[in-house]
């Protein structure tokens, strides 16, 4: 699970977790800033009520209005401090902070009682939190604005906020990091079931191991309960058919001595030449059938097809079954090639090249196996080889060559069935080296 494709569970979990992870921070920033904000503002409209008690405290009205300076910050005697504020009466008299210098600040007029907030253009391009509260204080009515520059604080506010969104970027990184790790230590616990589906396809194991995750026990025991069912009902088939070679073939045997004990009984020829002659292609199919078997062996269900070994095992039993012509039979199989295609199918492909290459073949038979993405296969004899004609109906079902050898026709159909199945190709020819025939054979992995 190294290399992640764009249909894998891992990819599509990393690419869900992550876009999650980074709208989780994005929200986090969104209302952080917009909850720092309010919580700075809230913190200096209090600061300035506060200031604005003081202040009240220290406004005399008589003999006309005035701030005792001794009783206020002395922020508000300095020019331009940020600090300001403004005292108005109902006539329009107005008293500053000494730090407004000359600015007139464009407060609104509220009733005693009432208080308001307000966002002012300050003096030097400052940007002022007005808090304007309407007071009665010895019989007169006056507003006392209070305001604060919020250009300050809203420098350490980008400060934070900037500190806050690298802070969350790097912890995002962090979190995808954790987060590759774990989800690849979650799907490392599939890595036993890749490699028993891979052992399963070589025939090194017959069953899936259940040791797996919940979410995937009940899948892994239908396919184990699938592949024991289809291993029975395969070897139960292959018995069945063995079974059924054997107990013909004695009966068989019996007729064909009858029917030669009873040959001058018989008056017409042709009726003991047509009765001999099914008899005969009786005996070859069982033949056939029982050599099928031995070729074909046992195996598992799916098990891939592997020439280093399989081959060998093929070339073995076609030693034995020729033993008595003491034909030589050699392969060559490239270093390289790997499992290809399905057990069954080749050794149904190569046994019938191989089987008829040892009909006709005089005293060896070669087999080359090479490829990797593409599997080439080439037998060779040194029979007489074959005419052009001969060529054009090698792959015509039930047609034969020699109705002497033994077996039939139906073998190279069956070969080019299965060259057809893995969309590849077949060509008959001369062999260069013995002169008899060459069979080449190119197949695509489905």
């Amino acid at each position: 699970m190294s290399v992640l494709s764009l249909n894998s569970i891992e990819h599509r979990l990393h690419i869900g977790l992550t876009l999650s992870l980074a709208l989780l921070v994005l929200l986090l920033w969104f209302f952080g800033e917009g909850s720092i904000e309010q919580l700075t503002e809230e913190f200096i409209a209090s600061r300035l009520e506060h200031d604005s008690e003081a202040i009240l405290g220290a406004i005399v009205v008589e003999p006309e209005i005035d701030v005792n300076a001794a009783y206020i910050n002395q922020v508000y005697q300095r020019p331009f401090s940020g600090h300001y504020y403004l005292i108005r009466q109902v006539n329009g008299i107005e008293v500053t902070s000494r730090s407004l210098w000359d600015y007139k600040l464009p407060v609104p007029w509220v009733s005693p009682g009432q208080s308001e907030r307000h966002y002012l253009q300050g003096p030097e391009d400052q940007w002022l939190l007005v808090w304007v509260h309407g007071y009665r204080k010895q019989g007169q009515d006056l507003i006392l604005a209070v305001a604060e520059d919020l250009l300050p604080i809203n420098r350490q506010r980008e400060a934070f906020i900037r500190d806050f969104a690298l802070l969350a970027f790097a912890g995002l990184v962090v979190l995808l990091v954790v987060q590759g790790v774990v989800i690849r230590q979650s799907f490392r616990r599939l890595d036993p079931l890749l490699e028993d589906v891979n052992s399963l396809s070589l025939g090194q194991e017959k069953l899936l191991n259940e040791d797996v995750p919940s979410e995937m026990l009940p899948l892994v025991k239908e396919v184990n309960h699938l592949l024991q069912l289809l291993t029975k009902r395969n070897q139960r088939s292959r018995n069945a058919l063995g079974n059924l070679a054997h107990a013909i073939k004695g009966p068989l045997n019996l007729l064909t001595r009858y029917l030669d004990k009873q040959k001058e009984k018989l008056q017409q020829a042709d009726e003991h030449h047509q009765a001999s002659k099914q008899l005969d292609r009786i005996g070859l199919l069982i033949e056939r059938e029982l050599k099928r078997a031995r070729l074909t062996g046992g195996g598992t269900i799916s098990q891939q097809f592997d020439p280093h070994v399989d081959l060998q095992d093929l070339m073995g039993a076609l030693r034995q079954i020729y033993q008595a012509r003491s034909l030589k039979l050699e392969m060559h199989v490239e270093q390289g090639c790997m499992p290809f295609g399905d057990r069954e199918d080749m050794l149904e492909l190569l046994g019938n090249l191989l089987d008829n290459a040892c009909k006709w073949a005089n005293s060896q038979v070669v087999c080359h196996v090479s490829g990797i993405d593409q599997m080439q296969i080439v037998v060779e004899d040194d029979g007489q080889g074959l005419d052009e004609v001969d060529i054009m109906h090698m792959t015509q079902r039930g047609s034969r060559l020699d109705e002497n050898i033994e077996g039939h026709g139906l073998g190279l159909a069956i070969v080019h069935d299965v060259v057809q199945l893995y969309h590849g190709q077949i060509d008959f020819d001369r062999s260069p080296d013995s002169g008899g025939l060459r069979v080449t054979v190119e197949l695509n992995r489905l």
